[in-house]
């Protein structure tokens, strides 16, 4: 088994799309629109085939606040820890919220975090290997 995709609500498909096919290299697909349910949607592919889908709906608006039981972020390898420091750096001086630099973890993982443009955490982590 593997996960096939994560799902994301956002205000704005476009920018969300933006930014992971800038920063991270994701294919988009075509737009899907689905105009009974109001619904439209991006599925953003990763090299790996790993996607994640990035959907608008017009009665979900609300973001979701801090403190909450679900999805805490989601975690993407980007290979040594040198480049984890390297891409935090490029980030930040891309304005791009940064919301842990650098650091081992205590269960021994190297990693910082950094915020997509609707708050979702993205662990940028080092091999474990």
């Amino acid at each position: 088994m593997h996960i096939d995709h994560i799902a994301i609500w956002t205000n704005d498909l476009e920018q969300l799309k933006d930014f992971y096919v800038q920063y991270f290299g994701c294919t988009g697909s075509e737009r899907y629109e689905n105009p009974q349910k109001q619904f439209s949607s991006y599925f953003l592919s990763f090299q790996d085939g790993a996607r994640i889908e990035i959907m608008k709906r017009s009665d979900i608006t609300k973001p979701l606040d801090d403190l909450r039981t679900g999805l805490a972020h989601f975690a993407l390898v980007v290979g040594t820890a040198d480049e984890v420091d390297r891409l935090t750096a490029f980030f930040e001086k891309q304005g791009v919220t940064i919301e842990g630099y650098p650091r081992t973890t205590g269960d021994g993982c190297y990693e910082s975090v950094i915020l997509d443009p609707d708050g979702n955490r993205i662990e940028l982590t080092a091999h474990n290997h």
